[in-house]
């Protein structure tokens, strides 16, 4: 059953692929042609006629790319995980792989200019771009494409970073900047229609030509389009090629075209008018080289043209066009194949020139084909049921004979060419009569579905056949009749075999598997092989006959999908298969078994699927069984229930059940606390090569999840404790100084350490499941390999210190135990494993991977170990059968017999090797492995004398040997590690239980050793004291559970599992007396305290027996649990027991006799208990987790002095809580060291230590107690509580505002005011009634608008600059104002924008590249990064489209941006900070994660991402002298973190060292030398942490919340601001010393009744404050004088806005209950007024004298300009007044107001300010209101989108349209009418226009919307959707817009940003 020994070779492929793909065919630097076809990338030499293939995809290439430099080749391909190949062209070897990014398939491909960056477009429902840099396989970056297809894309040739895609009706522009790409699509505008685009190039001056669905050529220059060229082809250009001389476009039309640099026509080119031309060619691909020009076509044609006679083509390529292929025959005398396809044509291959030499067209698709045995008819049977004879010779017809309506699939000639047998879907065959011209003679009608396959007996005689239900029947010829009897058929001979049912090829069927996926098969008699093609594109080889399921095979892959058919050419030379969906004919050379040697070593072609023999899944029956240990091994799974890292989801659903429950205020966790000191075990049972000798001398392995530091001098051990859970592997770097640990988790993570400091210098994860099984560092130390125990095996490559993934693969379907890379070739590495030894190389972001070669020598056996030679080809393998394979690059060299049993361990020296096995010997070889140098056996014998310990058997398995300091280190399956002497004798250094779980753990009553008693059958007693060893072993009949010691010492009991106990004399261990009266094991066993006079014994039978110690009689049965028993206690007097069950209860028995009782809860209190170490009662109920249903609480033991509970748990974690723990979930001590369930606790007889077991770590771990107040300076490795104190974090009224706020972003913003009814755009027009007559002699209509500057020539506004900004974000952001360049100019941000504003002039300059507003700001402060800033937006979700949330990073003198990182923190960036050496930005989210980000800015890289905290996150900031430590704070949230490599670890701040302190939340940080971190309180106290320990409180540091801090980098000093009330000592802002001990108050003198600064930074004897108030404030340091820089309104929005009618300035009026006075010139405030109220509305008199102002409640205020005087003010409404206006002659003052009115006040009577009318019947409230010139009428728009006019003052409303069309106005800041409707656009579905104004001029308007735009529109403007320019800076909601007076700029009030811009206007020139 073992696969054939011949092979395939693939030799030709017949075919292009034109059909759905583009740009595809190409010329090599070489004058090679390179494209694809199916999955196979083809290189092809015209010179030559040579092809060769490039196999490393595994589906349907559908992209292929040329590098520059035209030698490198990307392909891409289909498939649910696609990838892309980047190969050479000339070795056709792969260089790169990049995968794990697209999905579906990769739809185009571009190399960047100078051919390092690749971008690749996927098929995925968003066409995602990406970004490669393709060496290192790494994405740079990715977005969302678009919503359509996209065609093509490429790079910008002529500028950096700038690429250009096109596709469904859409061209787009992207550039890249930091990891962002950011599109703009391209305005089609009115130079051409909008339609798809299906090729681009790219040329000098931002010029884009780009050939369209519809024959055109457009033009862009930048994002416009400019210009087109009509008609260049009749229909659409499907390609175009730019070279050095032009550009060359193919298209549908079937005509290349030529055109020069400037895109003239040169020339025209028609294939279908050529000789080989047709109708309806069309092209898909041109290549324009030189004077050769390449043209692929949708019909699978390839033609070179060359341009001097570019009317004759010359065709090097044909093959079948779209349709699928089916018939496939071979010639029965020569070497010619014969295929046809349901394109209707047939065409005959010379198989030896590799050329198509006939082709015929028919009227049908042909489905099946057959040439009669003289060679001289064709036979095609077609889909319609017919079929055709043709002469093989001319290919004209013989007959045409149509008996059948369904498709005939199958026809064969009989060997002696008289009859042809057809068969049909029908079910049906008919047999005909060759010489009788085809007259039909006979038909065979068994079959009851689609006939599939026939085949002839060698006489003629017999027919068999398949059909679609898989039977096989035989019929007699000619006349049909079926044969039923088996006797008849047992002797027939078949002349040929291509059934797939039948004894004979029974092999080619997976063992368990009833599909039918086999298309065909044909069999080879004289070569004896079998091959086979079936839907998966797989053609494989068998040995003939192949009778038994599951055969071994050897399998070749290239076709794509469904391989319809294979045939064996006549003298069985080539094999020949079609592909039915790929249409692809492929010839394979057939290589015979004796030939075969020299065929592999030309080049065993690589691919990433192997393409020499697959297993198949059948067993290996020439495979020795497994041997017994490895067997146990693989089936060992290290699947976990609950995953650790499961725990923080669990908690969060148990959160509201536990806020239930803890409204009692919980106990405090105790004071006292342990330390890991000594762990008894060695994880050797399922690990190999896990045991080293570091630099100094000391042993490095692991147990549990413990890293073990082992000093073998002093007997000590040192931890690395950073794992938590099983670590299952370790390697030690190539130094000796750092190791890496790989543990077991769902996303499990590996460990590089350092075992000088045991801290972790890199933590890797994210790539592999369940587990790590082996890892290994490469020679230089720089990277690592590791292997996963997920299903297949995971292999990944990193760079460990950036902890970055460098490349994946998958491994295999079987365990892989080893891996090693190549000491000499960093990218080259080995995997060994379950029947599996593999060599592979790193290509870019994969692996690839060749088997080992067997041949001959050997077996595929299981490999243990593996090592690398004494040179890059030299590898050394150990089996399980005790072997040693050389290996000399991938060829088995030669096997060494090297132990009886597996090889577990082998090791490289300088001068040979050291092998280990199972056998226990340790065996030392010379460098060749040829001779054997010298063995040790481990055995009691040879230990040296003075060991300690005790070998617990001879000879124990080896699984780890190393060698170092003169000694040989070996570790063995019994968990011993040994050192052995060169010259013989043997150490013990550590040991620990076997594998089974251990349970049995007593103390002794007054020594320091213990007992433990475990499944692997053996009791043990163990030293605790500073010798840590083991004094004595035995062995038991069965596994033991428990084990007690009496109260004396001197006897020891001991539970069996099998319901037996015995009594040993705690010395010797040897037998006093043993009992067996229950089936069930024994769970726990106690002696009665005192004199020890009882024993109870209890089993999970339920029962628990007393023995009388002195008489050895059972004296009484404790009956009444309904479940097994757990755990057992006696009171101090002997005379009560108390119980557990499995099922929870806990129960009390009287002793001796075992009568129940019933004992109060209160009362168990109150009763002594000689020990306690149940789980149950009130008095533990605080020990079980809030997250109790998935894990159990397995243990507990009490100190004697009744203060600490100590716990272990299901989970691996050691608790130690206050006793007695009452209240649910208590606080604790939780510390990890077990993997998962600890079994046993117990502490010792003084309580210095707590011995705690490992059920299935095996381990036996001992700490030590440390009592309250005793604390080293070292990290605490406990974690407290689990869960976050519920005391809470204090409250104040702007903290809870800002972490309410929700941040939308302004393309979801919904409208300001509550608008109803039908906007603008969509109402319909009401017909007028005078439609005047278009020659009238009426007087011309008058002027829309009154205009000032009517002498003056008019000029049009044609843009808007940002001149001022009048506001800052303080109400909700913080430490966002810092000083640049000395101290001179101030950085700030507001709405979307960077403002850099000058202290000096006042004057500002603007960032304006983001698209939402600003959240946070920060300053690089290194030196190298001078005015570097980094400004992070609010975003939607993390889809990283430009909508995402992003952070720029930008140079604030010149506004560049130098990247920009797109995140994943979806809502937004809340908190940016720079790390001391400036590279790295650390970023914090808004998400419900609050995710914390670490990035390398400049490269747009994200190093390492988590989640920081459940509740709000407002700060994080790197320590100023550190790249890797950084603090973050937030509500009732401080935490520590340090990046290791690519990841984040945290502690949280420890609070339990200070008395009273509680967890409040934090808002600020600052940092002191020595580690010191200050944070900033809610309650203003500030706190001092030392590391991650509070270690001091200074309290009340300000008054109400600490809300800023900033540490000054050159003297340490450290500026607080906080929330204060002026007050003669008190200040807002403090100037702290170093240790915040000393301090200098600062007020700041605003005039508020509370200052909250928000922000604060400290420059050169000037502290810089920024305030909740919107000021930005500059304090001198010696005079503590303020000088206000900024100002701005405190709330929004701003909707009062009016302009002096003739001075620059203006007047803003807020929901602050402020008016103020602008001046533009001198760029300040000039005034305020404060109100009172909120202000809604503001203006001014026409002549400037007078203000009047609307308020929210109701009343108008009017004050004199002069005096500021109020000159008069009424309420005669109660709703906010919406506008108020002056009429032009100063008479009348409109008021309009929410209450849908407008009312008059006539001025001259007075300010007693009384109504004289107002205007009725408004429908909705009042937005706008505008006087006309003569101050005769007003109009009015309302809230329902309706403009109304009324007369003055009598308030009349008037209709008459004609009147109103004749009316000038005085001003016009109306959103409806007419003369506007073009402002509405057509997003606004939820979003309002809000504001408007025309100019002074009359001809320019602009508007403010709810997105936050300004748009500058020409007046008026009646058309729909008006052309307009739009200016982004605003958040969301702009609430009103005036014209200064001339003209010369805008004014634009904010809503959300409270914030006012002033807009310089930049007018046509004349």
């Amino acid at each position: 059953r073992s696969a054939p020994s011949c092979h395939l070779r693939l030799e030709w492929v017949y075919g292009y692929r034109g059909h759905q793909c583009r740009n595809n065919l190409y010329y090599t630097a070489a004058k090679e042609i390179v494209y694809f076809v199916a999955g196979v990338g083809v290189v092809y030499s015209p010179r030559e006629h040579r092809q060769k293939f490039y196999r490393g995809h595994s589906d349907d290439i559908i992209s292929l790319a040329l590098h520059p430099e035209r030698v490198l080749v990307a392909t891409g391909q289909v498939g649910k995980e696609p990838y892309i190949c980047i190969w050479d062209s000339y070795t056709v070897q792969t260089i790169s792989v990049l995968k794990d990014v697209h999905t579906h398939g990769i739809a185009c491909l571009a190399f960047d200019l100078d051919g390092q960056r690749l971008v690749s477009v996927g098929l995925d429902s968003k066409n995602a771009v990406c970004v490669w840099d393709w060496k290192r396989g790494k994405m740079l970056s990715m977005a969302p494409g678009h919503t359509d297809r996209i065609f093509d894309i490429s790079w910008d040739l002529y500028q950096p970073n700038k690429l250009v895609s096109c596709g469904v009706k859409h061209i787009k522009f992207w550039s890249l900047c930091g990891n962002a790409l950011t599109p703009k699509r391209g305005v089609f505008g009115k130079t051409g229609d909008l339609q798809t685009i299906l090729c681009l190039a790219c040329a000098r001056d931002e010029l884009t030509y780009s050939g369209a669905l519809n024959g055109d050529i457009y033009v862009w220059k930048g994002i416009n389009l400019i210009r087109t060229i009509q008609g260049a082809h009749a229909a659409g250009i499907f390609s175009m090629n730019a070279c050095e001389e032009g550009f060359a476009t193919g298209g549908r039309d079937g005509c290349i075209r030529l055109w020069d640099l400037t895109f003239k026509p040169i020339t025209v080119i028609d294939l279908r008018e050529t000789d080989q031309g047709y109708k309806g060619l069309s092209v898909r691909s041109v290549c324009w080289r030189g004077d050769h020009i390449l043209v692929g076509t949708q019909d699978s044609e390839i033609f070179e043209i060359v341009v001097q006679e570019r009317n004759k083509p010359f065709l090097i390529m044909q093959g079948h066009c779209e349709g699928e292929l089916w018939a496939l025959a071979v010639h029965p005398t020569k070497p010619l194949a014969v295929t046809g396809s349901d394109d209707r044509s047939v065409r005959i291959w010379s198989l030896v020139d590799h050329a198509l030499i006939a082709r015929c067209n028919m009227e049908e698709p042909i489905r099946c084909a057959a040439v009669n045995a003289d060679g001289i008819h064709l036979a095609l049977g077609m889909k319609d049921g017919s079929f055709t004879v043709l002469r093989v010779r001319d290919m004209t017809e013989v007959v045409h004979i149509k008996d059948r309506k369904e498709a005939i699939h199958e026809l064969k000639y009989s060997p002696d060419g008289t009859y042809l047998a057809v068969g049909c879907n029908d079910s049906s065959v008919d047999i005909y009569g060759v010489a009788q011209r085809y007259k039909k003679v006979g038909e065979c009608l068994g079959s009851l579905s689609f006939i599939t396959h026939l085949d002839w007996s060698s006489d003629s005689r017999y027919l068999q056949t398949n059909d679609g239900n898989g039977k096989r029947l035989f019929y007699r010829m000619p006349g049909g009749k079926e044969v039923t009897s088996t006797e008849e058929i047992k002797g027939v001979h078949w002349a040929s075999w291509t059934c797939v049912s039948g004894l004979e090829v029974n092999g080619i069927w997976p063992k368990y598997s009833d599909i039918n996926d086999i298309n065909s098969v044909d069999g080879n008699y004289i070569g004896q092989v079998l091959v086979t093609a079936d839907d998966y594109g797989i053609i494989k080889l068998f040995r003939y006959p192949c009778l038994r399921k599951g055969a071994k095979f050897r399998k070749y892959i290239g076709h794509s999908a469904h391989v319809t058919n294979v045939r064996w050419s006549h003298d069985y030379q080539w094999v020949i298969s079609i592909g039915g969906a790929d249409h692809s004919v492929f010839q394979w050379k057939f290589i015979p078994e004796r030939k075969l040697k020299d065929a592999l070593h030309i080049a065993p072609q690589e691919s990433l699927a192997d393409s020499h023999s697959d297993e198949s899944d059948s067993d290996l029956s020439d495979v020795p069984e497994l041997d017994s240990e490895i067997e146990q091994e693989t089936q060992l799974t290290y699947h976990r229930q609950v995953y650790k890292e499961d725990l923080p989801q669990l908690k969060e659903q148990c959160k509201e059940k536990q806020k239930s429950t803890t409204s009692k205020r919980r106990e405090r966790a105790p004071g006292n606390s342990i330390r890991l000191h000594f762990v008894h075990g060695y994880r050797g049972y399922d690990c190999r090569s896990n045991l080293f000798y570091t630099q100094i001398g000391e042993i490095v392995y692991h147990v549990a999840a413990v890293g073990v530091i082992y000093n073998r001098q002093q007997n000590t051990q040192r931890f690395y404790l950073g794992h938590d859970d099983d670590i299952l592997c370790l390697t030690i770097h190539p130094l000796k100084d750092y190791v890496a640990t790989g543990q077991v988790g769902r996303d499990p993570s590996i460990h590089i350490w350092d075992t000088e400091t045991i801290k972790p210098l890199s933590i890797l994860k994210g790539h592999h499941q369940c587990g790590i099984s082996a890892v290994d560092f490469s020679a230089d130390g720089k990277r690592l390999a590791s292997v996963g125990i997920d299903d297949s095996h995971t292999i990944v490559l990193w760079d460990w210190k950036k902890g970055e993934k460098l490349s994946i693969a998958r491994g295999s379907k079987d365990k892989i135990f080893v891996v090693k890379m190549n000491p000499y070739v960093p990218d080259k590495l080995i995997t060994a494993g379950i029947k599996h030894m593999k060599f592979w190389r790193k290509a870019g972001g994969g692996l690839i991977g060749r088997k080992g070669y067997i041949g001959t020598l050997g077996k595929n056996d299981t490999m243990m170990c593996a090592v690398y030679g004494w040179t890059e080809e030299m590898a050394f393998s150990g089996t399980s059968t005790g072997d040693v394979c050389i290996w000399r690059d991938i060829f088995l060299v030669k096997t060494v017999k090297a132990h009886d049993g597996p090889v577990f361990s082998m090791h490289a020296l300088e001068k040979g090797f050291v092998t280990g096995g199972k056998d226990g010997i340790v065996a030392l070889w010379d460098d060749s492995f040829e001779r054997c140098l010298k063995t040790y056996a481990v055995k009691r014998a040879a230990l040296a004398p003075g060991s300690k310990g005790l070998l617990l058997e001879d000879n124990p398995s080896i699984r780890a040997i190393s060698l170092g300091h003169g000694h040989i280190l070996v570790g063995t399956k019994n968990g011993e590690i040994l050192e052995v002497d060169k010259s013989g004798p043997i150490t013990l250094l550590v040991q620990g239980h076997m594998e089974g779980e251990v349970w049995g753990l007593a103390t002794h009553p007054y020594l320091p050793i213990c007992a433990t008693v475990s499944d692997d059958k053996t009791l043990r007693i163990w030293d605790l004291s500073p010798s840590h060893c083991m004094l004595a072993v035995r062995k038991l009949k069965k596994g033991g559970r428990c084990c007690c010691f009496s109260p004396d010492g001197k006897a020891l009991a001991v539970g069996l599992n099998d319901g037996s106990f015995l009594m040993a004399n705690a010395d010797t261990l040897e037998d006093l007396v043993s009992f067996h009266h229950r089936k069930d094991m024994i769970s726990d066993i106690r002696f009665s305290p005192g004199s020890g006079k009882y024993l109870a014994v209890a089993s999970h039978d339920s029962f628990i027996d007393i023995y009388n110690v002195m008489s050895s009689k059972r004296v009484g049965i404790c009956k009444g649990a309904t479940s097994y028993i757990t755990h057992i206690d006696w009171d101090i007097r002997g005379k009560l027991l108390q119980v557990n069950t499995g099922a929870k209860e806990q129960l009390f028995f009287e002793a001796p006799r075992g009568k129940k009782q019933t004992i109060p809860s209160v009362e168990v209190e109150k009763i002594a208990w000689a020990s306690w170490t149940s789980v149950l009662g009130l008095c533990c109920e605080g020990i079980w987790p809030v997250i109790g249903e998935v894990t159990d609480v397995t243990a507990s033991c009490l100190t004697s002095d009744k203060m600490v509970l100590a716990t272990g748990d299901d989970l691996g974690f050691v608790k130690l809580f206050r006793y007695p723990t009452k209240g649910k979930f208590g606080k604790f001590k939780r510390y990890v060291a077990h993997s998962t369930h600890v079994t046993n606790v117990r502490w010792t007889y003084d309580d210095s230590m707590l011995v705690t077991l490992g059920g299935t770590d095996m381990s036996l771990m001992v700490w030590t107690n440390e009592m309250e107040g005793y604390r080293e300076k070292r990290p605490c490795d406990s974690e407290e509580s689990d869960i976050d104190s519920e005391e809470d974090g204090g409250y104040d009224s702007d903290v809870t505002r800002e972490n309410e706020i929700s941040y939308t972003i302004r393309a979801l913003s919904t409208n300001i005011r509550p608008m109803f009814g039908i906007k603008p755009h969509l109402q319909q027009k009401e017909p007028s009634t005078d439609e005047r007559p278009p020659v009238s002699r009426a007087p011309p209509q008058p002027e829309k608008l009154q205009t000032n500057n009517v002498g003056k020539k008019k000029r049009p506004i044609e843009d808007l600059v940002l001149e001022l900004v009048f506001g800052y974000r303080g109400r909700d952001c913080r430490n966002n104002v810092h000083y640049l360049n000395d101290g001179d100019d101030i950085i700030y941000h507001t709405a979307s924008i960077g403002i850099l504003h000058n202290v000096a002039t006042g004057s500002q300059s603007f960032y304006q590249e983001h698209n939402d507003d600003i959240l946070c700001l920060t300053v690089n402060q290194h030196p190298k990064f001078i005015n570097i800033v980094a400004t992070g937006q609010v975003g939607d979700s993390a889809d990283m489209s430009a909508a995402a949330p992003s952070i720029h990073i930008w140079d604030a003198m010149n506004k560049q941006t130098l990247s920009i990182l797109r995140c994943y923190h979806s809502k937004g960036v809340c908190s940016v900070s720079f790390s001391a050496t400036g590279k790295l930005l650390l970023s914090v989210g808004l998400d419900p994660e609050h995710t914390i980000t670490v990035w390398r800015w400049q490269e747009g890289a994200k190093i390492a991402s988590r989640a920081g905290h459940n509740q709000r996150i407002f700060v994080a900031e790197f320590r100023p002298d550190s790249d890797t430590q950084f603090v973050s704070v937030g509500v009732k949230h401080v935490k520590f973190w340090t990046l290791a490599g690519r990841a984040l670890l945290s502690r949280k701040g420890l609070l339990s060292t200070l008395e009273d302190a509680r967890m409040q939340t934090m808002l600020a940080i600052a940092f002191g030398a020595n580690n010191l971190t200050f944070t900033g309180t809610i309650s203003g106290d500030v706190c001092v942490w030392k590391d991650h320990i509070l270690c001091r409180i200074v309290a009340r540091a300000h008054n109400g919340p600490v809300f800023a801090m900033y540490t000054t980098l050159r003297d340490g000093l450290i500026v607080t601001g906080g929330k204060e009330r002026p007050s003669k000592e008190g200040g807002a802002v403090k100037l702290w010393d170093q240790e915040l001990r000393r301090c200098r108050a600062f007020r700041l003198e605003t005039g508020q009744a509370t200052d909250c600064v928000r922000s604060v930074c400290r420059g050169k004897g000037k502290i810089l404050v920024g305030t909740r108030n919107a000021e930005i404030i500059e304090v001198g340091e010696k005079n503590a004088a303020c000088n206000i820089l900024v100002n701005g309104h405190v709330d929004g929005p701003i909707w009062g806005l009016a302009t002096h009618p003739s001075r620059d300035f203006f007047l803003s009026a807020a929901e602050d209950g402020t008016v103020r006075l602008w001046d533009i010139a001198d760029k300040k405030m000039l005034n305020k007024v404060n109100l009172g109220h909120a202000a809604r509305t503001v203006c001014y008199s026409p002549e400037g004298d007078m203000v009047a102002i609307g308020m929210k409640n109701g009343e108008f205020i009017i004050l004199l300009v002069s005096s500021l005087k109020i000159w008069g003010k009424k309420r005669d409404r109660r709703c906010a007044i919406h506008d108020i206006r002056f009429s032009p002659d100063s008479r009348y003052l409109a008021v309009g107001s929410s209450e849908n009115s407008v009312d008059f006040y006539d001025l001259t009577l007075g300010p007693t300010l009384n109504r004289i009318s107002y205007c009725k019947d408004i429908p909705s409230f009042v937005i706008q209101m505008d006087f006309s010139a003569d101050s005769r009428y007003l109009q009015v728009s309302s809230g329902c989108y309706k403009r109304h006019i009324y007369e003055v003052p009598s308030g009349k409303h008037l209709m008459d349209h004609a009147a109103i069309d004749r009316i000038t106005w005085a001003t016009w800041t109306s959103i409806l009418g007419d003369e506007v409707l073009g402002i509405w656009s057509r997003h606004a579905e939820k979003a309002d226009v809000n504001c408007a104004c025309v100019s002074h001029s009359g001809i320019s308007l602009v508007t403010g919307d709810d997105f936050g735009m300004v748009k500058l529109f020409d007046f008026p403007c009646p058309e729909k959707f008006a052309k307009h320019k739009r200016f982004l800076g605003h958040s969301p909601h702009v609430t009103n817009i005036r014209f200064t007076s001339g003209d010369r700029h805008v004014v634009s009030a904010g809503g959300d940003d409270c914030s006012l811009f002033v807009w310089k206007c930049v007018h046509m020139p004349h």
